[in-house]
């Protein structure tokens, strides 16, 4: 597969593969909801609003608030649409493991940027609906670095997660600063499109 450094600008939405993942959520929500939102968040690229639109079917056809700051991390008009191998022939990769200050994408974010981008977008959240619970349909960069800034670990290294796409990660803010986990990458409702084609991805 030819990998491309998909941002904001050149997202086309979900492949169709995507489609179906997307549709297994809903549908799993529709026939067994275990959460009761009370608004749902999309970032702003094509493929999150139309997971989010499958999301609000499964719950009377919520409405939908869009949120760039739960974008993917930007790399930039010159690197997005980019062909990964023509990138990593171009820049490497160095600065992706060892230094979140470093220039990941020429003209786009750092590591460091997107994280905080992330967690002030977390925290608006949280601040300006109290006792809610929020439906966030965004990407597995932006779960990863929730997820660190959750357990307070560092924005690189020591651990890595590999977050399936359309999979449930379940997080309680319990008291100011104090994160509880309750599920990370529930994904049982893919389990029949996994035994139909085990090595694709959207």
């Amino acid at each position: 597969m030819n990998r491309t450094i998909g941002g904001h600008r050149t997202c086309t939405g979900l492949s169709a593969l995507g489609h179906r993942q997307a549709a297994a959520l809903r549908d799993r929500w529709l026939a067994a909801p275990d959460i009761a939102p009370d608004r749902i968040i999309s970032s702003h690229f094509s493929r999150a609003r139309e997971t989010a639109a499958y999301i609000s079917a499964a719950f009377g056809d919520m409405p939908v608030t869009v949120d760039d700051g739960f974008g993917e991390h930007d790399p930039g008009e010159d690197c997005d649409g980019m062909a990964m191998e023509e990138f990593i022939e171009r820049f490497g990769t160095t600065a992706w493991s060892e230094d979140p200050f470093g220039v990941t994408f020429p003209g786009g974010e750092t590591l460091a940027e997107f994280h905080f981008r992330i967690g002030r977008a977390v925290r608006r959240l949280v601040d300006q609906h109290p006792d809610e619970t929020i439906v966030v349909a965004c990407h597995g960069g932006v779960v990863d670095t929730v997820m660190r800034h959750a357990l307070k670990t560092p924005m690189t290294g020591g651990f890595q997660i590999n977050t399936q796409n359309t999979s449930i990660t379940e997080l309680e803010l319990a008291r100011p600063n104090h994160w509880v986990l309750h599920r990370y990458g529930d994904a049982a409702h893919l389990a029949a499109l996994r035994a139909e084609r085990p090595s694709s991805t959207p």
